[in-house]
């Protein structure tokens, strides 16, 4: 019985409405100044010649106020009329914002608002627009901006809004905490995020002020640094900032670390529109990874490969994915190598590059507008743009262009600080040491390296001036251009002697991991005697000068360029004379391997040889070998080796071995300190022009301990030296420190 009644009731329901609805023959508009009736018809959907329900009516007035014009709109039907009675919303002339300086800020602030100017002004929307603006400031850091609004009326359909603002401080960080990190200490952590805590040396950092745009990049980096380490289900489950009135905040992330996982197999499945064979020379690479911890910086390698045999053979539109399938605590991986779409690359766009030059980036990038489009080729360009160093964080997204086979890619550029300031100092037993350095790696925006250094002891002065461009050439090599000027001023033992030396070099990569260098280098070398100067060092007296070529190779199959943990690198440099008053032959070759037998002990084992040969004439004392203190520590810089008098000559001949074991977990974690153990050996050796100089051919030795402490006033390292063996002419050194910090 309820069921019929419903029915009757709509039937009734639709007759009324029926009888209700009347043919529109015309419209009457009313109350409409700047909207004109031809717009309001078509934004109104009106049609003239059909009948208009109650429910049409609804739809009309439904439209019209979407369009966001009217204030109120009411409509009616009158004897085959549309009345349409109007108030149209005021105009926003001005939208006047006091208080902000910054032109970035204010184009922000007015993307986050509704209100535009020379739109409706809709009351209504003003308060959420205030609390957009007050968001836009806490991204930035302001987290205790103010903002005040008013309304300045013009004449009855125009008006002005004031938005008043005061940004206050910076919220500034003070605390960087980690919780659930079993594995890996805070401090480390705190140097893998972008944020910084705040400290009065880094005035001049921008990440050290609280900012949610740095807390997502924090979980980011924090993700990606466990999962190259094997924690391949590492997640950060949470985050929080603790923000006081007084600015100051408090970050801390929830880490779950989960299982370390082992690489057990890998193989590759190629597809049959490839020949398979030429893929099987991998499986040599492979056995190097099996039985290591999982990364995706080893997948990456992998990749390398595989796309090294895909260039090698000119294959075209090739795509490859990972399949990486657990078992407990183990991973086995499968390249799936495949026939891709044949799409093109129709734009490129670049975004969040606020300093560095546009032009740097697209120079990095392996592909360019117009080229076939292969993640491979996308992927490794992203790998050279993060290999620059002067980015922290770089990403990019792929949408689709105009047209099926075009594709559009968005990189995403994370900048970070480029200055470089250093600092250290020696203390031996010929009296002390000290040097300073100022480095820019973005010099103008460009990506180009820009550096100065100042060495001072007590018989010399010593000053470099360096520029490199990584990128000068459209094949991507690199440029290099330095001046050296050295004074050493030895008057007790009989000599002072002044060199000028300008380099320029270039280099670029000829094979995976392999580079290539090419340069010039020229000199002028003035050595002055005294007549308390030895027999042997008055026959160097003169002027000289010098033109000659060098030539060199690097091998690098490290994990990292800075702090490796694995792997090695191999490099090996000759000069050439082409033109000289004293001409001689110049070789310098150094290895290192890195090894980690845990996350407590790292190693690395280092090996330097250099050698200079005079050709038809003696090598004099200015282009002599020695060693310096980074490479024989414990000794100072050039006192070692044969000697003319109390005067190191330097050899022919100089060697350096170095065995180092980094302990990061040593100490406990609220020091702020790592240690390392070295034992160094080393010797110079070799005179040509008076073989009875070289008195002693004993390997010199030293042993000690290296710590690296996060200080208040910045990164500091520390060098406490005990020489093993050493000769009675040999001059020590048990104490050097270094400082250093990044604007």
């Amino acid at each position: 019985m309820r069921n019929f009644f419903t029915v009757i009731f709509i039937i009734l329901t639709l007759q009324f409405s029926f009888l209700k609805a009347e043919i529109v023959n015309s419209t009457i508009i009313n109350g409409n100044k700047r909207i004109s009736n031809e717009t309001i018809i078509l934004y109104g959907d009106i049609k003239l010649k059909k009948d208009y329900s109650e429910s049409d009516i609804n739809k009309v007035i439904k439209n019209l106020y979407s369009t966001n014009f009217f204030e109120d709109v009411q409509v009616t039907l009158s004897e085959n009329n549309l009345i349409i009675n109007l108030k149209e919303y005021p105009i926003l002339n001005q939208l006047i914002l006091i208080g902000e300086k910054s032109s970035k800020f204010k184009d922000e602030i007015k993307k986050s608002m509704q209100l535009k100017e020379k739109r409706s002004f809709i009351k209504s929307y003003l308060a959420k627009d205030i609390e957009n603006i007050k968001n836009v400031y806490s991204y930035l850091g302001f987290n205790f901006a103010k903002v005040e609004s008013r309304v300045k009326e013009i004449d009855d359909e125009n008006f002005d809004l004031i938005i008043e603002i005061e940004r206050g401080n910076k919220t500034k960080i003070k605390k960087i905490n980690f919780v659930g990190n079993k594995s890996v200490r805070s401090n480390r952590l705190r140097e893998i995020v972008a944020s910084e805590e705040d400290k009065f040396w880094k005035v001049i950092s921008k990440n050290t002020s609280l900012s949610e745009n740095l807390i997502k990049l924090d979980e980011r980096l924090l993700r990606n640094y466990y999962r190259s380490n094997g924690f391949y289900n590492a997640e950060i489950n949470s985050k929080t900032a603790t923000v006081k009135e007084a600015g100051d905040a408090e970050i801390t992330y929830s880490i779950n670390e989960g299982e370390r996982f082992i690489i057990d197999k890998i193989s590759t499945n190629v597809d049959s529109v490839f020949d398979k064979e030429i893929f099987f020379k991998l499986d040599e690479i492979y056995k190097e990874y099996i039985g290591t911890y999982h990364s995706p910086f080893k997948i990456k390698k992998l990749l390398d490969n595989i796309d090294k045999v895909i260039e090698n053979n000119n294959l075209q539109f090739v795509e490859h994915n990972v399949q990486e399938n657990l078992g407990d605590n183990t991973i086995s991986i499968v390249f799936n190598i495949f026939e891709g779409e044949k799409n093109l690359v129709e734009r490129i766009n670049i975004l969040g590059n606020n300093v560095t030059d546009e032009s740097v980036i697209r120079g990095e990038l392996i592909v360019d507008e117009g080229d076939p489009f292969t993640k491979i080729g996308l992927d490794k360009s992203i790998s050279e743009l993060k290999a620059r160093n002067i980015f922290k964080d770089v990403t990019y997204k792929v949408k689709d262009g105009s047209d099926d086979n075009l594709k559009n890619i968005e990189i995403n550029i994370t900048e970070k600080p480029t200055g470089e300031i250093s600092a250290g100092a020696g203390v031996g037993t010929n009296g002390g040491s000290f040097a300073i350095g100022i480095k820019e790696n973005n010099y103008l925006g460009e990506g180009k390296q820009l550096g100065f250094d100042l060495e001072v002891d007590k018989e010399s002065l010593a000053g470099t001036f360096s520029y490199l461009n990584p990128n000068y050439d459209f094949l991507g090599n690199s440029i290099y251009y330095s001046v050296r000027s050295e004074k050493n001023d030895v008057p007790t033992r009989g000599y002072e002697n002044s060199t000028i030396t300008g380099e320029v070099l270039t280099s670029f990569e000829q094979y995976k991991d392999i580079n290539l260098s090419l340069g010039l280098a020229a000199s002028y070398d003035d050595l002055q005697t005294l007549d308390s100067a030895s027999d042997s060092l008055k026959k160097q007296s003169g002027e000289f000068s010098e033109i000659s070529a060098n030539y060199g190779f690097s091998f690098d199959k490290r994990d990292r360029k800075f702090m490796p943990t694995d792997g090695s690198i191999i490099t090996f440099r000759q000069s050439l004379p082409l033109h000289a008053d004293k001409s001689f032959i110049g070789n310098t070759f150094s290895a290192s391997k890195y090894f980690s037998f845990s996350e407590d002990v790292i190693t690395a084992t280092k090996l330097y040889v250099s050698t200079v040969n005079g050709i038809d004439d003696d090598v004099r004392i200015s282009k002599r070998k020695t060693l310096s203190s980074n490479r024989l520590r414990g000794f100072e810089k050039g006192k070692v080796g044969p000697v003319d008098g109390n005067d190191h000559i330097g050899g022919n001949y100089a060697a350096a071995l170095n065995l180092e074991a980094n302990l990061p977990n040593f100490l406990p974690e609220d020091s702020n300190t790592d240690v390392s153990l070295f034992l160094d050996f080393g010797n110079v050796w070799g005179v040509d022009y008076d073989s009875s100089l070289d008195k002693s051919s004993k390997v010199r030795s030293s042993t000690g301990i290296a710590a690296n402490w996060n200080s208040p006033i910045g990164p500091m390292s520390f060098i406490f030296s005990q020489t093993l063996q050493k000769t009675s002419s040999d001059k020590t050194e048990s104490f050097n420190f270094n400082l250093g910090t990044t604007f």
